[in-house]
């Protein structure tokens, strides 16, 4: 639709008039074409629908709208998770996949530099005569053709080239970074601009230059304020529906913005995506049913911005800054259950983009599927029993282990070995020869002290890397890896029982244990094999990975200096044995020319190739019981803390949520208490944790989620304090000195080992 017919409409230009009411700072001073007409959200809505109508009667296509709100093309989620492995590159994209690109329009000459936009902000600061600034941002975001005119470096230039995006970021930064600091109308100017250049009507495949608009535009710090929401929403979903080309262009340019431009526009995305889902005034925003498409749009557009910071190295925000701590209020389950009908379809779901779910919100997910689970499969086993007319019994609920501590490992091997078919009921452990009931300290204990054996260095299972302190599979040949699939399944029942163990794994770990987080129906397809890298190395055989980053940077004759080949030795048993990293390796030289690819076989050689079975069996002892979609949603470094919790312990925090039975918290005892645990050095602290909890790691939720208790116990001060480690209680008696009381303590969190009924 072209001005002249837009214009023939005068209720049109009464509508498209109406402006949202901006929040600024700025002082009331300011030129006189302030308006003092209201914005209404439906007039806006109705604006576009009457172009979306009358470009249909055309039969022209609108990407800006799609009647009951539907987005006008689903794309799948760009996320760094395991559920896309390609990287997408525009030289080797299919060629119907490349967009075509239409010619360029002529870019007028815009020759303002930042040096003059300051000098013009000044002034106008100055004088109180903000014309100069008005004309300029008016003009500025007219249209796409004059956004390109302002910021691209040079105006006639293609910058076709995910490497640079051709804007001149310095000047765009300074008009940003002054917008809020000017009068209403200007502002009010700038969104009509861009109100304009949205309902412009699209034929054919956007342009560089429109791709640059949009990068500009969704920069717009104007977007803070929830008056601008209805623009906003409606430039992410025109990004949104870009086409695949189109958004590897977006990621790379991403990609080259300042942390702290980043950082603003990821956080913008993410209060959108809250207030929407809860509005502070529910009148500030349209009513959710006219609008179900805002938040899936804002979703796509941040998953870009996921995706620029997944390949860059290092990335320019942790990855948990995308999380939405909002979601965790929003019903996950039912979120989960529409992702896990509907897959990544036409029905959107926050679980299609798992970047932004929080650790937290993954832990729901992943509890309230194991329950499920636990709850059919022991429906199942009580059925077969009442339909083969036996007497229901209570213990197949559960799967039971019974083990006698002599003989741990052997014990537990078997148990998980014969029932199998069980692993996914209930756990329940029992201690052959003592009277403890299992309400969940016993579990805790088997699984502190199978670990603990398991790992220790006779076993030979596992070597402890000094350097970075963390245990590694051995490489020594065997006949039977029973005992890694035994380590596998003890993680996989930790994570399905939600306890927590004490195991220290590299985080290429768990990036080994998601390759693929879906065990393959073929069982020749090889599992556990993940893309590692020389940073992999570093945390787990640092003095080896700093040797080889020495030798991509010698700057002398590899050949000749290092003498070396593409075979590498490695000791067994007192047997030094070769391995060739590539075919007849044993005969290629090391050069300057071929180290990388040297370096970069060694790396695989050590982390996937070495001991391919070992991890193999671990792989597929830990998927048997944890087999489920949910394990799709996590990153590695977030399936480490669901296994492992939070290493770093805050008692300070751990006494602002401690209920009390019998005792208050201005109680002398109490107080003693708390001066001696909170001067305890960090080893006592973790006993402490251990004796009362059963494990020394922290929930996922962080204290909060231990129910810490701390009852009176009416004895004698003789005794020592006592713990249900299955309720997280301390039983203190009333020691009268914070002396006797430390001695106490020591003495019992100490020596804690071992269950028994009074």
């Amino acid at each position: 639709m072209n001005e002249d017919n837009f214009s023939s409409h005068p209720q049109e230009v009464k509508e498209r008039e109406k402006l949202p009411p901006i929040l600024t700072s700025s002082a009331s001073r300011g030129t006189d074409r302030a308006t003092k007409s209201h914005f209404t959200f439906s007039s806006f809505i109705s604006t576009i629908n009457q172009k979306k109508e009358a470009a249909s009667s055309r039969n022209l296509a609108s990407h800006l709208v799609k009647q009951n709100g539907k987005s006008v093309r689903e794309l799948p989620p760009i996320c760094p998770d395991v559920r896309q492995k390609q990287r997408l590159s525009i030289e080797t994209l299919p060629p119907e996949m490349k967009a075509p690109i239409p010619p360029e329009p002529v870019i007028p000459i815009r020759t303002k530099t930042v040096k003059e936009f300051q000098e013009d902000m000044e002034k106008a600061k100055t004088s109180g005569d903000w014309t100069s600034v008005h004309d300029f941002y008016l003009t500025t975001f007219d249209s796409f053709l004059e956004v390109n005119a302002a910021f691209k470096k040079d105006a006639n230039a293609p910058f076709n080239t995910i490497e640079d995006s051709g804007i001149n970021t310095k000047f765009l930064n300074a008009v940003y970074d002054s917008i809020l600091s000017t009068p209403p109308d200007t502002q009010k100017a700038v969104l009509k601009g861009i109100i304009n250049s949205l309902l412009r009507e699209w034929k054919g495949a956007r342009t560089k230059d429109d791709l640059r608009a949009y990068f500009t535009l969704v920069q717009n710090p104007q977007y803070t304020s929830t008056s601008t929401y209805v623009i906003f929403a409606h430039l992410l979903r025109q990004i949104a529906t870009l086409a695949e080309a189109d958004h590897h262009f977006l990621v790379h340019w991403f990609k080259k913005l300042s942390q702290r431009r980043f950082k603003q526009l990821v956080d913008r995305l993410l209060q959108f995506i809250s207030l929407r889902l809860f509005p502070a005034k529910s009148e500030e925003l349209p009513p959710m049913g006219k609008c179900t498409w805002w938040n899936p749009s804002a979703t796509k557009v941040l998953a870009l911005l996921n995706a620029a910071n997944s390949i860059s190295n290092p990335p320019i925000i942790p990855f948990t800054d995308f999380y939405n701590l909002t979601l965790d209020h929003i019903d996950i389950m039912e979120e989960y259950n529409t992702w896990h009908s509907y897959g990544n379809s036409h029905r959107f779901s926050f679980c299609q983009f798992p970047f932004i779910l929080s650790i937290a919100a993954k832990k729901t997910i992943t509890q309230r599927d194991s329950e499920q689970q636990m709850i059919s499969i022991a429906r199942q086993s009580l059925v077969d029993k009442v339909s083969r007319r036996q007497r229901p019994d209570m213990t197949l609920l559960f799967l039971n282990i019974k083990v006698r501590r002599m003989h741990l490992v052997s014990d537990s091997l078997d148990e998980l070995t014969r029932k199998r078919a069980d692993l996914k009921k209930k756990l329940k452990v029992t201690f052959v020869g003592e009277a403890g009931l299992d309400m969940g300290g016993l579990t805790k204990e088997w699984f502190l002290l199978l670990i603990r054996q398991i790992f220790h260095a006779d076993y030979g299972m596992f070597a402890y890397q000094m350097d970075s302190q963390c245990h590694w599979f051995s490489s020594l040949k065997c006949d039977n890896y029973s005992e890694f699939r035994l380590v596998g399944t003890l993680m996989g029942l930790a994570v399905y029982n939600s306890i927590t163990l004490d195991i220290r794994f590299p985080p290429c770990c768990y990036k080994k244990l998601l390759s693929p987080p879906i065990v393959p129906c073929d069982q020749s397809t090889p599992v556990g094999i993940a893309a590692v890298s020389l940073d992999d190395l570093q945390l787990v055989m640092p003095e080896l990975a700093h040797g080889l980053s020495e030798l991509l940077a010698y700057e002398g004759n590899v050949e000749e200096d290092f003498y070396s080949t593409f075979q590498v030795f490695q000791e067994e048993f007192g047997i030094l044995k070769s391995y060739n990293l590539k075919p007849g390796g044993d005969r290629i030289p090391v050069t300057n020319q071929n180290r990388k690819e040297y370096v970069q076989l060694y790396v695989d050689f050590l982390l996937n190739k070495s001991m391919y079975k070992q991890f193999a069996a671990f792989y597929y002892g830990f998927h048997s019981v944890c087999a489920s979609n949910a394990l799709m949603l996590l990153r590695p470094e977030e399936v480490e803390i669901l296994v492992c919790g939070c290493p770093e312990l805050d008692m300070h925090a751990l006494q602002k949520v401690t209920q009390y039975e019998g005792y208050t918290k201005t109680d002398p005892t109490i107080r003693y208490f708390w001066d001696v645990v909170l001067g305890f050095p960090l080893e006592l602290q973790k006993k402490l944790l251990h004796f009362t909890t059963g494990s020394d790691r922290v929930p996922v939720g962080g204290m909060v989620d231990l129910n810490f208790k701390i009852a009176k116990h009416e004895v004698s001060t003789d005794w020592l304090p006592i713990s249900h480690t299955c309720f997280n209680q301390l039983c203190l008696p009333v020691y009268k000195t914070k002396k006797e009381l430390k001695q106490k303590l020591t003495i019992a969190i100490s020596n804690a080992e071992g269950f028994g009924m009074e």
